[in-house]
C-alpha cells in the first residue's frame, strides 16, 4: 500500500499571535525601525513545520471578519479580548505576501474563524484518505481529532512539538471519544473566547461530569443525581450550557473545498521571497530558506510525523528532490548583497619587517585608520594575537600576522606600538573594548581617538542588533565572509585561527576592516542628524577605556567563603524542603511547576479559583505564589525554597568555576550596548543580579575581597539617584526642598501625605511612601501597590491620590513627558539619550500603557545610567593620572567598587565622593554614601 499524504494546515493568528508574544521582551526591530516580531515567529513556525516534516500538502488558513454565527448566538463571543495589537495587524499583508510568493494557499472566509476552515477541510481530506495535522497551539482542536486527523502543537520555550492523537486527547480531557471536547469545552467555559461554561464548573468537575454523564444534553437532563449548590447551579444555567457547547463547536460544513493539486506543496517564487525578507532585515530566515529550498535542511533527531527520505549520502533532506535550477545558491545571490566574491577589492598582507615598516609609515600620513584583531578565542585573558588587520580606505586594507613564537611576536608588536601609540590617528573598530583588552595583554597601549561602530549604532538605533554582519547587510547591502568558512561551525571540532592559511586569513581579516570603516562614515553623519555626538564622544567613547581596564583588572572571590555559605545553604534548603513535604503530607519534585501546582492547588486547595497556564497547568509563577505566601506558610516556604536553590546554583556553586587560574580573580564583562535605557549590564559572570533584598544574598557578597592585606574595598553608591533626578526633571519644589535639606525623602513624603509631623511617621508609614515613591517612576496602579504593602485596593488608590496633590507638579510631568512621546516616538536623558517609542500611539491599550510607562521611567534610569557613566571617566582618569595604586573594579548599578590601597584610601574616599556628587549639575544635590571594609558586604 503506497504511503498515506500528509496535509498540514496551519492555524494563521494562533501562530502570528503565539510568535508575537513570545518576543515580546525582545521584540525584533528592524534598521527602519519596524516591529517584525510577529512576521519572524510565524515564518519561524512554518518553516520549522516544512522542514521538519516535508509535507505533501499544506495550506494556511486566517480568519476574517470573527464568527458572525457566534457572535449571533452570543453577543459577547470574545468581546473580552484586547483589540489585536497594530504590528500584528500591520503584519498580516507582508504574511500573506510570504505565502503567496512561496506559492502557500491562503484560505480566508468572511464570517468565518479559522478552525472552522481548518475542521471542514480536515473532514474532507480524510474522506479522500488523507492524514491531516492541524498546526495550532489551541486545545479546542481536540475535539476534531481521529484515526486520520492529528493536532500537531508546534515547538516553544524549550520544548518539543506534540501530536496528540486520540490517546493523548483522551488523557488530555478525560473523555473516552475526542467529540466530547465539545462538552468539556461546553461545561467549564473558555476564558480566552468569553464562552460562559457553566458556574463553578472548571477542569475537574467537567472531567468528572463527562465520566459520569458523557455528555453536555445528558448532564442537563439528569441533574437529579447532582447535590446542593451544583444542582442549582447547572438547572439554573442549563441554557447557558447549551449555548456554550454551541459556540465550543467548530463547524465542519464551510463553504470551502479540499483541492489536492492546490494545496500540494511545491517550489516557491525564490526571488520574491528573498525581496521580501530583503526588505524586513530577515538574514538568518534567508539562510534557512535557501538551504530548504537549494541545499537541504540539516535533518534532526526529532520525531517526524513519517520518515522523511534522504538525500543519499548527504544527511540532509530536500524539499523539493536534488533537481534544482541552481546547485549553489547564496543569501547573497538573490539578495543583491555586495560580497568578496563580486566586489572589486585590494587586501594584501605585510609580512617582513621591511614591509611592515612601509605599512606604518603610510598610517601615520592618516587621520583615520581602522583595525581589527585576530585571536584564537573569545576571552581576551586566554586569546593569541594571531594578526592585525588594517584599513584606511574602502575596499583596501593590509594584514598584518602575528607569529606564535613570543620572542618573534614581541618584536613585531613593538614596531606596530608607533602606529597604536601615535596620538594623533584616530582608531577605528567594531566592538573595540575587545581589541584594546587583546593588545594591552600583549603590551600595546592604544592611544587616540577611538570611534566604535558597534556603539555608535546602539546609539543610533538601541533596539536593533549591533553585531558587524547585520549592520553591513542592514547599511551597505554587503555580505561579509562568516568565520565558519575558515574555522568551521561552533563546538569541539572548531578549528583555530592560527592554522588557516595566510592567504585566507587576509581576506577574512581585512575585509571585517574595511567593512568596519564604510560603516563608521555612514554613521557619522547619523550620529550627526539625531545631535547624539556629544553624547558619543564624550560619554560612551571613554567609557570603553574605563571598562576594559576594570575587566582586565577582576575582583578577587574568596572560594572559601563560597564553599561555607553553599554548606549552609545545603541545610536551609533541607530544612525547607522537610517542611513544605510535612505540610504537604507527601514528598513531591518542588522544582517540578506542575507537581507543585497539584499539590498547592489539586491537593491542599489554598485558592478558590486557582490561576492556570495556557496549557491548562495551575500556575506556579513567583507572583501567584507571594499572593498566596501571607495566608499560607507552604507558598512562602516554596518561595523562599526557589530564592535559595537559584542563589545556590547560579552564585554560590557557579562564581569559583569562574575565577581566572592565572590571575585568581573573577573578570565579568561590562556590556555597553545591551540596555536600551543606557545602562550597563554585566555577564559571565552576571554580577549585577545578585540578590541583595535578603540576608542570604546578601553573605555572597562577603566573598568579594581585595587583593591583599595592603588592600581595602571601597563601596561608594548613589543614595535616591533616580527619586533626586524626578524631582529635578518636574521640577517639584516640595521634593526638591525635602532633597535640599537632607530629610529623609521617603519620611519626608509619608509626613505629608498622612499630613502629620516628621517626628510622628511610623516604620510602616514611611514603607508605604518609599513603595509609593519608587513605584511612581514605574507607573503604580492601585492594585500593584495593594500587592506590594498591608494597604486595601481602596486605600492604595486614596493614597496614590494624596501623592500628586502632594507633587502636583509630578502629575504635570509625567502627562508632558507622555505627549512629547506621542509627537516625537522618543523621550532623552539629561545628556540628550534616545529611548524611542514606536507604540506610544499604539491603538492596543496594553501595548501603548507599556510605552507610555516607558516615557516616564527611560528618562530617569537613563539620566542615572549617564551621571554614573561620567563620574566613572572622572574617577578612571584622576586614577590614572595621579598613578594611584587604586584600582576601580566593579559597576553596580548606582554604586562602584574600588580595591584601594590603605594608604591612599583618605584622600580617595573624599575624591570619589566628589566626583560622583558632581558629575552632573541637577537642582537637587546628589548625594553619594562610601562605605569601607574587607569585603564588599562590609564596604556595603
Amino acid at each position: 500500500m503506497p504511503d498515506q499524504k500528509r496535509l498540514f494546515l496551519l492555524d494563521a493568528y494562533a501562530l502570528i499571535f503565539r510568535g508575537y508574544y513570545a518576543l515580546i521582551k525582545n521584540p525584533r526591530i528592524n534598521s527602519k525601525g519596524k516591529d517584525t516580531s510577529a512576521i519572524m515567529g510565524f515564518t519561524n513556525s512554518l518553516f520549522d513545520v516544512i522542514k521538519r516534516e516535508n509535507p505533501d500538502h499544506l495550506a494556511v488558513c486566517f480568519d476574517k471578519d470573527g464568527s458572525a454565527e457566534r457572535t449571533e448566538i452570543y453577543e459577547d463571543y470574545k468581546a473580552n479580548r484586547d483589540e489585536t495589537p497594530d504590528v500584528i495587524r500591520e503584519s498580516i499583508p507582508i504574511i500573506k505576501a510570504i505565502l503567496k510568493a512561496m506559492h502557500i494557499p491562503v484560505i480566508e472566509i468572511s464570517g468565518m474563524e479559522a478552525d472552522d476552515i481548518i475542521g471542514t477541510l480536515a473532514k474532507q481530506a480524510e474522506k479522500e484518505n488523507y492524514k491531516t495535522f492541524m498546526v495550532t497551539p489551541d486545545k479546542d482542536f481536540g475535539q476534531l481529532v481521529s484515526e486520520n486527523i492529528f493536532m500537531y502543537r508546534p515547538a516553544r520555550m524549550g520544548n518539543a512539538i506534540e501530536i496528540w492523537g486520540i490517546p493523548e486527547v483522551q488523557k488530555r480531557f478525560g473523555v473516552e471519544r475526542p467529540e466530547q471536547v465539545i462538552d468539556y469545552l461546553g461545561m467549564m467555559g473558555d476564558a480566552s473566547d468569553n464562552i460562559p461554561g457553566l458556574p463553578g464548573v472548571g477542569d475537574k468537575t467537567a472531567k468528572k461530569f463527562i465520566k459520569q454523564f458523557g455528555s453536555m444534553e445528558a448532564l442537563l437532563d439528569n441533574t437529579d443525581q447532582l447535590k446542593g449548590k451544583m444542582k442549582e447551579k447547572v438547572e439554573n444555567h442549563a441554557e447557558q450550557g447549551r449555548m456554550s457547547k454551541k459556540l465550543a463547536t467548530i463547524f465542519t460544513d464551510c463553504d470551502v473545498q479540499f483541492n489536492a493539486k492546490q494545496y500540494e506543496l511545491s517550489k516557491p517564487d525564490v526571488e520574491k521571497v528573498i525581496d521580501i525578507f530583503k526588505d524586513l532585515e530577515f538574514r538568518r530566515l534567508t539562510e534557512q530558506f535557501l538551504k530548504m529550498f537549494n541545499e537541504g535542511a540539516e535533518n534532526t533527531d526529532e520525531p517526524k510525523t513519517k520518515d522523511v527520505k534522504q538525500t543519499p549520502g548527504s544527511g540532509q533532506y530536500s524539499l523539493f528532490g536534488n533537481d534544482t535550477s541552481k546547485d549553489d545558491v547564496k543569501a547573497e545571490d538573490f539578495q543583491g548583497y555586495k560580497s568578496l566574491d563580486n566586489t572589486d577589492h585590494h587586501y594584501q598582507y605585510a609580512n617582513t619587517t621591511k614591509a611592515i615598516e612601509l605599512l606604518i609609515e603610510k598610517m601615520s600620513q592618516q587621520k583615520s585608520v581602522c583595525f581589527d584583531t585576530e585571536t584564537t578565542g573569545l576571552n581576551t585573558l586566554d586569546a593569541e594575537l594571531v594578526g592585525i588587520a588594517f584599513s584606511w580606505q574602502s575596499h583596501s586594507g593590509f594584514y598584518v600576522p602575528i607569529p606564535k613564537d613570543e620572542t618573534e611576536s614581541d618584536k613585531r608588536l613593538e614596531t606596530l606600538k608607533a602606529f597604536f601609540e601615535n596620538e594623533e590617528i584616530e582608531k577605528v573598530g567594531q566592538n573595540l573594548k575587545y581589541d584594546l583588552k587583546v593588545l594591552k595583554n600583549h603590551g600595546v597601549d592604544v592611544k587616540g581617538q577611538l570611534f566604535d561602530t558597534m556603539l555608535a549604532h546602539y546609539i543610533i538605533n538601541p533596539d536593533m542588533r549591533h553585531n558587524m554582519d547585520v549592520l553591513a547587510e542592514t547599511y551597505l547591502n554587503y555580505s561579509p565572509k562568516p568565520i565558519e568558512a575558515l574555522i568551521g561551525k561552533k563546538g569541539k571540532n572548531q578549528g583555530s585561527m592560527r592554522d588557516v592559511e595566510l592567504e585566507k586569513i587576509t581576506e577574512y581579516a581585512v575585509e571585517d576592516a574595511d567593512i568596519t570603516l564604510q560603516l563608521k562614515h555612514f554613521f557619522e553623519e547619523e550620529l550627526k542628524e539625531a545631535h547624539n555626538q556629544p553624547l558619543f564622544n564624550k560619554l560612551e567613547i571613554p567609557l570603553i577605556r574605563v571598562l576594559a581596564d576594570m575587566e582586565i583588572e577582576g575582583i578577587k572571590v574568596d572560594k572559601n567563603v563560597l564553599k561555607d555559605i553553599s554548606k549552609s545553604l545545603d541545610k536551609d534548603i533541607e530544612a525547607l524542603e522537610q517542611n513544605i513535604y510535612k505540610q504537604a503530607d507527601e514528598q513531591f519534585n518542588i522544582g517540578s511547576p506542575k507537581q507543585l501546582g497539584e499539590v498547592l492547588f489539586g491537593k491542599l486547595k489554598i485558592a478558590k479559583k486557582p490561576k492556570k497556564t495556557k496549557s491548562g497547568q495551575y500556575s506556579t509563577a513567583e507572583d501567584v505564589l507571594s499572593y498566596h505566601a501571607k495566608d499560607h506558610q507552604i507558598a512562602q516556604d516554596v518561595l523562599d525554597w526557589r530564592g535559595l536553590t537559584k542563589l545556590q546554583n547560579t552564585y554560590v556553586d557557579a562564581l569559583p568555576k569562574q575565577i581566572h587560574e592565572k590571575t585568581g580573580r573573577v573578570h565579568t564583562e561590562f556590556m555597553q550596548t545591551v540596555a536600551a535605557t543606557g545602562r550597563l549590564s554585566s555577564t559571565n559572570p552576571n554580577l549585577q543580579n545578585i540578590p541583595i533584598r535578603t540576608e542570604r544574598g546578601r553573605m555572597v557578597r562577603k566573598a568579594f575581597v581585595p587583593r591583599n592585606q595592603d588592600y581595602t574595598l571601597l563601596a561608594a553608591d548613589y543614595s535616591q539617584i533616580e527619586l533626586r533626578i524626578i524631582a529635578a526633571l518636574s521640577e517639584e519644589e516640595t521634593m526638591i526642598k525635602a532633597f535640599q535639606d537632607g530629610e529623609d525623602i521617603h519620611a519626608s513624603t509619608a509626613a505629608k501625605i498622612f499630613d502629620i509631623n516628621l517626628d510622628e511617621v511610623t516604620r510602616e508609614q514611611r514603607s508605604q511612601a518609599k513603595t509609593v515613591n519608587f513605584g511612581i517612576i514605574y507607573g503604580v496602579s492601585a492594585f500593584g501597590l495593594s500587592n506590594q504593602t498591608n494597604l486595601s485596593r481602596s486605600e492604595s488608590k486614596e493614597l496614590i491620590e494624596t501623592y500628586y496633590k502632594t507633587y502636583p507638579k509630578l502629575r504635570d510631568y509625567i502627562d508632558k513627558q507622555v505627549e512629547f512621546a506621542r509627537e516625537n516616538e522618543y523621550v532623552k536623558t539629561v545628556m540628550g539619550r534616545r529611548r524611542y517609542l514606536k507604540d506610544i500611539n499604539a491603538s492596543n491599550r496594553m501595548v501603548r500603557s507599556g510605552a507610555e510607562r516607558n516615557a516616564v521611567n527611560a528618562p530617569i534610569q537613563g539620566s542615572a545610567a549617564d551621571i554614573i557613566k561620567v563620574a566613572m571617566i572622572n574617577i578612571h582618569n584622576k586614577l590614572k593620572e595621579g598613578q594611584y595604586k587604586s584600582k576601580m573594579l566593579l559597576q553596580i548599578h548606582d554604586e562602584l567598587i574600588f580595591d584601594i590601597h590603605k594608604s591612599e584610601l583618605n584622600e580617595l574616599q573624599a575624591m570619589i565622593k566628589s566626583e560622583m556628587e558632581n558629575a552632573y549639575k541637577l537642582k537637587v544635590p546628589l548625594d553619594v554614601e562610601v562605605g569601607v571594609g574587607y569585603n564588599w558586604l562590609e564596604a556595603h
